[in-house]
């Protein structure tokens, strides 16, 4: 692994992930992935030593972290279990909206408790009519008085059902396409705010992914995060503040899955040699980890240009892309080294193999993010002639 230069606290957040996912994840990874039980478990550890917070200004009882740190995080956890980690990642992303347009009354009420893990959070944008085209969400929210009434159905959300915090994208002026979507957040227990059934996914079982339903749903106007209308963006800065963190994801468990290749390869023999003393077996190994590295690397520049107020949809979509196709090349070539052991759920392959495939396809999938790369890449073309 190259030499990232982190900090002294960046190589503490990266070694405290590491003991928990070794004592924590890994023992209970196969057991939870087949039973669907949310891991609350393992995060109330990671609340306990303060991880929620990473990314999370001090003054809101966080570590004044940023998307970096977040990364590192993730990264660590999805190594043992990709599902887990993203029940973690996922509070971030339904945090981020109150960070980034929330008013200081928002944010001292709700960041501290997000910060110490006391609470979690949950993003809702995605409909069953409205996934890659969100500005073509049915969710409404009409001003009434002092409150907003929303009514209508989120779908694949994750940490559906178990967070207490979520933040929801609804349409407060449909004819205003995109520009009049805004952005709410709805307590659990709020009257009218219910939830449909949770999914039986391929992978990433461990996480909650659920429908949320809101019929006649009553919030106050102090829950609009920003301005009316101000969804749509807050929602795209949102997702380039997150989108590293899935590459995070696809980073962890494409390297989880070649430590458990690297591993087997050396354990497994046939015609009375470890098959790792095999040029044929070597070069697939070799090839996976230049793919995780380069993935990785990508991943942190992105993250740092961000943190550094630099970075651009362009960047963050390319983490996203590239780590997460790496992520699937590389577990499907740990199934191969496992042979007909990969196919068992009895090792650990086929489901660093499952998990990997949602990293091509949430919070925007990557011919989506093709489509943004090639679009900013015109324009940036455009505006140098």
């Amino acid at each position: 692994m190259l030499d990232y230069l982190l900090t002294e606290e960046q190589k503490m957040i990266k070694d405290i992930c590491r003991q928990i996912t070794d004592e924590k994840i890994r023992p209970v990874a196969a057991e939870l992935d087949r039973t669907e039980e949310f891991p609350w478990e393992p995060l109330r550890v990671m609340a306990q030593s303060d991880l929620f917070g990473v990314y999370i200004e001090q003054k809101y009882g966080g570590m004044g972290g940023g998307v970096l740190e977040l990364c590192l995080a993730t990264e660590e956890f999805s190594k043992g279990c990709g599902g887990i980690a993203v029940s973690y990642a996922a509070s971030a992303l339904g945090t981020y909206p109150i960070i980034i347009g929330g008013s200081e009354e928002m944010k001292q009420k709700y960041l501290p408790d997000l910060a110490s893990g006391k609470k979690i959070a949950a993003f809702g944008i995605t409909e069953p009519a409205a996934g890659s085209d969100a500005s073509a969400m049915q969710t409404t929210a009409k001003k009434d008085g002092d409150h907003y009434i929303l009514n209508g159905t989120k779908h694949f959300i994750t940490n559906g059902g178990e967070a207490q915090i979520y933040t929801i994208v609804a349409m407060t002026d449909r004819h205003k396409g995109a520009r009049g979507a805004s952005i709410f957040l709805v307590e659990k227990g709020t009257p009218g705010f219910t939830f449909g059934k949770k999914e039986d996914k391929l992978g990433i079982r461990a996480s909650a992914t659920r429908e949320l339903i809101f019929q006649d749903c009553k919030i106050p106007k102090e829950n609009l995060v920003g301005k009316e209308g101000a969804g749509f963006l807050l929602a795209m800065r949102t997702f380039d503040k997150s989108r590293p963190g899935i590459g995070a994801q696809a980073v962890g468990i494409a390297q989880g899955a070649l430590d458990a290749a690297i591993k087997y390869s050396r354990e497994r023999k046939q015609f009375g040699k470890s098959i790792s003393s095999f040029q044929g077996i070597q070069f697939m190994l070799a090839d996976m980890a230049t793919k995780v590295e380069a993935a990785r690397a990508l991943v942190y520049a992105s993250a740092r240009e961000i943190d550094a107020g630099k970075g651009d949809t362009m960047s963050s979509s390319m983490a996203k892309l590239f780590a997460s196709d790496v992520a699937m090349e590389v577990t499907v070539d740990a199934v191969q080294i496992f042979g007909g052991y990969g196919y068992l759920k009895e090792y650990p392959a086929e489901k660093y193999m499952r998990d990997a495939k949602i990293c091509q396809i949430y919070e925007g999938t990557n011919q989506i993010q093709r489509d943004v790369i090639g679009h900013a890449l015109i324009k940036e073309a455009a505006s140098k002639k």
